[in-house]
Order: structure tokens, then C-alpha cells, then sequence
């Protein structure tokens, strides 16, 4: 009964020290995996884009299952296969390293480097940002992410165990690959978007609750989140940046290129544009989002096996 919490708790705490695994990744090997059965399979129609989702995270799905059922009578392997499940999955530290990066080149006065540097965060043309525009673009992109790479995993992690955390994993990166819109993918990743969005529900839901429980404004959060978060073309990723909008005491939206495509995107929260300083208290106020769901996660986890 305990060793799902553990481990979720372990995989927590090994990637806060570790971070992301530097080679081997299972997540980038799931990627070629993908990649490859794209080419064999791509249509521009919506049902074989369903097909393709259908088969890669249901494959998953069955991995962890088989794994999870040959280690749930032996406490100690189920509890180091959900940690490395958790560990893998997991990608909140190497987003705060990203968010510090670019920070850190801020403060040096390097704003060429800084652009670049974006770019390993959002999708979004960095080439002609300032460095209002750069805090707000990191400061969005990290609070999207702790809902995406940190809550929503522990959320299925907790739910459902290792088939959980993996499935979700698998699900979010097809969405990365595929989900996106182009003239390539606005049909066949067309299954892989709304899944994704359906799996992020309760994890930004939570994130967002976090924001609001663990900001310095909690009465600002919670007007942000309820006010403005359906402004947001995300149905996720609304709730939580508006959310830490208000937590922060700062305003996000705006106007975003995605080569060429221009978003206008409406203002959430109610205080001035972010500076440099935000993002030190967005990366704080994340860490502590991460720390405070994974204790919940241990929580569900414990609650769920004890009805089992």
C-alpha cells in the first residue's frame, strides 16, 4: 500500500538533486519511437492521427501495467520502479535551470544570449524580444510547465501508479511532436492536442490551487485565476498562469509570434508588466507548487490502495 507513495516521493526527490537524466533518456528514446512511426503512418485526416495516439500511449500503458503487476506483491522493486517512473517523467528541476539560465544572462546584460536561451523554453519567435518581453515569456513558460512537467505527472502517478505517470508522459509528448498547429499537423495532431488537454485537467486545476494557497496574494491569485484564465486560448494553461499572475502580484498576456502566426493574448492578473526579480519569485513559487503536490500525490496514492 505504500510503495506507490514512496516511490513517487523518491522519484520526487531524485529529480530536485538529478534532474533529467543526461543520456538514455527513456522519454527521447519514446520520441524516436514516434518519430519514426509518423513517417510510416502520417495522413492529413484526424482518424489516422487517433490511430497513431491510440497505438503509442497504449503501448505505453501496457508497459507499465505488465511492470507494475509483476512488482506490486514485492514492495521494495514496486517502490524503485515507480521512483525511476517518477524520476524519469519528471522534468521540474531542469525547468528552473532554464528559468535561471535566462535569468542569469539578463542580469548579465547578455540579451542576444538570453533570446537563445528562450528558446529552449517556448515555441514563440525570440529574435526580436527585449527583456520585458523575455521575463514574460520565461515567467510563462514556467508556470505552464510546473502544471505540465511536475503536477499533472504526480496527479497520475497518484491515480493510477506507474502506468499512470508513463502514460501521461507519453500522451504530453506526442502533444509536443504532433499537437501543435500547422498546415502539417492541424488534423493529424489533432487527437494528440485534446488529449493532452484532457489528461492536464486535474493538474492544472491543482496548480493553480497551489498558486493561489502558496502565492504572497492569495486573494489577488484567486481573482486572476476566476477573472481571467478563460481569456486564454490554453484550457489549461489559462487557469495556471493567471493564477500565478495574480499570486505574483504581476500582469501576463500578450502579444506572441509563432513564426508568424501572431497571438493576442488577453491581460491575466492585475499588477505591472514582470521584471528580472519575478522570475526569482516565480522559480520559488514553483518549487514550492512541486514540493507541496508531491506530497498530495502521496497522499492519493496512500488513499486510493487503502480502498483497494
Amino acid at each position: 500500500m505504500f510503495s506507490t507513495a514512496i516511490g513517487l516521493v523518491l522519484g520526487f526527490a531524485a529529480d530536485r538533486l538529478l534532474a533529467d537524466p543526461r543520456r538514455g533518456h527513456p522519454v527521447a528514446g519514446f520520441g524516436q519511437v514516434a518519430a519514426a512511426l509518423e513517417k510510416r503512418v502520417w495522413r492529413d485526416d484526424r482518424p489516422t492521427g487517433v490511430g497513431y495516439v491510440a497505438v503509442l500511449v497504449g503501448g505505453t500503458v501496457a508497459i507499465g501495467v505488465v511492470a507494475d503487476r509483476a512488482t506490486r506483491a514485492h514492495p521494495l522493486p514496486h517502490t524503485l520502479l515507480t521512483a525511476a517512473a517518477t524520476w524519469a517523467v519528471l522534468g521540474g528541476t531542469s525547468l528552473d535551470r532554464e528559468a535561471a539560465a535566462v535569468s542569469g544572462l539578463l542580469a548579465d546584460d547578455r540579451l542576444p544570449e538570453a533570446r537563445v536561451q528562450l528558446t529552449h523554453l517556448v515555441g514563440r519567435d525570440t529574435s526580436q524580444l527585449e527583456e520585458p518581453e523575455i521575463v514574460r515569456a520565461t515567467l510563462e513558460s514556467l508556470a505552464e510547465n510546473t502544471s505540465d512537467a511536475v503536477v499533472a505527472p504526480l496527479v497520475w502517478g497518484a491515480v493510477a501508479g506507474v502506468p499512470g505517470l508513463i502514460g501521461y508522459r507519453a500522451a504530453n509528448t506526442l502533444d509536443a511532436m504532433v499537437g501543435h498547429r500547422s498546415p502539417r499537423y492541424e488534423r493529424f495532431g489533432w487527437a494528440a492536442a485534446r488529449f493532452d488537454d484532457l489528461l492536464n485537467l486535474p493538474g492544472s486545476r491543482l496548480t493553480a490551487f497551489l498558486a493561489v494557497a502558496l502565492g504572497d496574494d492569495h486573494a489577488g491569485a484567486w481573482r486572476a485565476w476566476q477573472r481571467d484564465a478563460a481569456g486564454h486560448p490554453s484550457p489549461n494553461a489559462g487557469p495556471v498562469e493567471a493564477a500565478f499572475a495574480g499570486a505574483l502580484g504581476i500582469h501576463l498576456g500578450g502579444t506572441n509570434d509563432y513564426a508568424g502566426r501572431i497571438e493576442h493574448r488577453a491581460v491575466m492578473g492585475d499588477g505591472p508588466a514582470p521584471r528580472r526579480a519575478d522570475l526569482d519569485n516565480a522559480r520559488r513559487l514553483a518549487r514550492r507548487i512541486g514540493w507541496a503536490a508531491a506530497a498530495t500525490a502521496a497522499g492519493v496514492a496512500l488513499a486510493v490502495r487503502s480502498r483497494n
